[in-house]
């Protein structure tokens, strides 16, 4: 992978290889072209040297010399002002916080579905007719700007994205009303970032 830097790199972080989470972090080090060594870790074989570091053993995992940070979204925005460059939030308070509301609708409208399709048995299949009706509805958003209503590639986009690339192995087919949907979700996938930031398995889940 690209974002895989040599052993000299004091920033190491630890990520799971079909882990959305961990995804979307590596989204924005492709981006940002951020020097970083990364570990790929099994989700259901957490070292003890990752429970010494993080207390709830989840990924990703950013070490930063003396700073740890769990919980991606405080990872993704911590990368974005620790490297400025190009920014993927907005300068100004009032659009920055019009960001991370989007952001929190995203995990909480959509990642939560997604987490409960990979759960299995009856939410599942509740979840995948909820989550398939939600971004259906939400598609003129996706068609009225070149990405998630913004003109600049932003921290918003780089949560949709993992989701987007999962929806064929999370059993989800749009229809054809969420055509701008797929025509973003292209925009994105096309992006030299985002096909840096894809582990071996991720590319297999769309073949």
């Amino acid at each position: 992978m690209a974002v895989v830097a040599n052993k000299r790199s004091v920033m190491t972080m630890y990520s799971g290889a079909k882990c959305p989470y961990s995804h979307r972090v590596r989204l924005v080090l492709a981006e940002k072209n951020i020097t970083v060594e990364i570990v790929d870790v099994e989700p259901n074989n957490i070292s003890e040297d990752l429970m010494d570091l993080n207390p709830y053993g989840t990924l990703p995992t950013l070490v930063d010399r003396d700073l740890i940070l769990y919980q991606s979204r405080i990872i993704m925005e911590y990368l974005d002002e620790r490297f400025p460059h190009p920014p993927l939030l907005p300068v100004d308070p009032v659009s920055k916080a019009s960001s991370r509301l989007f952001l929190h609708r995203v995990d909480n409208d959509w990642y939560r579905l997604m987490d409960q399709i990979v759960g299995g048995g009856k939410p599942a299949t509740r979840a995948r007719k909820e989550l398939r009706e939600s971004l259906s509805v939400t598609a003129p958003v996706f068609g009225s700007r070149s990405f998630f209503m913004s003109d600049e590639f932003t921290l918003v986009d780089c949560s949709i994205a993992p989701l987007l690339w999962r929806l064929p192995s999370l059993g989800v087919e749009l229809p054809e009303q969420a055509k701008p949907v797929e025509e973003y979700a292209k925009r994105l996938f096309d992006r030299t970032s985002f096909q840096d930031s894809l582990t071996e398995l991720e590319k297999e889940m769309r073949g």
